[in-house]
C-alpha cells in the first residue's frame, strides 16, 4: 500500500476534503429523489470513504465491503470527468493543473479503496 509518499497522501486528503465541502454546499440545490441529488449523494459518500482511507486508522471500518465496492463507481466517474475536461485546456494552465490534482487524488482514492476491498477478501 505504501506506493504513495506522505506528501501525495496529504495533498490527496486536502483535495478530497475540499471536494466534499463544495459538494455538501451544492446538494441542497437539488430536490431529493432527483437523479442529480442521488448522483451527488453517491459522490459525497464515495469521497467520505476516500477521506477515511486517506486518514487511515479504524474509521474505515464503519463501511461495509459492499459500500466500498459501490464507492468505486463515483470515483471512476470523477476521474473520467476530470480527464475529459482536461482535454479542453492547455497543459500547465491553472485549470489543467487543478483538474490534474483532482485526477491524482481520485486515482489514489481508487487504489486505496481497491486495496481495502482486497484486504477484506483476504479475511473472508
Amino acid at each position: 500500500m505504501n506506493l504513495y509518499t506522505k506528501e501525495e497522501l496529504e495533498e490527496a486528503l486536502q483535495t478530497v476534503t475540499t471536494i466534499i465541502m463544495h459538494r455538501e454546499k451544492i446538494i441542497p440545490k437539488f430536490a431529493e429523489k432527483t437523479s442529480q441529488h442521488t448522483l451527488l449523494k453517491n459522490r459525497i459518500k464515495a469521497l467520505l470513504i476516500s477521506r477515511s482511507l486517506l486518514l487511515g486508522g479504524e474509521a474505515v471500518n464503519i463501511y461495509e465491503k459492499e459500500e466500498l465496492v459501490e464507492a468505486l463507481k463515483p470515483v471512476d466517474s470523477l476521474i473520467r470527468k476530470c480527464e475529459k475536461a482536461q482535454l479542453k485546456f492547455v497543459e500547465g494552465t491553472f485549470q489543467y493543473i487543478r483538474l490534474q490534482k483532482l485526477v491524482t487524488a481520485m486515482s489514489i482514492s481508487k487504489a486505496l479503496i481497491e486495496d481495502e476491498i482486497n484486504s477484506r477478501n483476504d479475511y473472508n
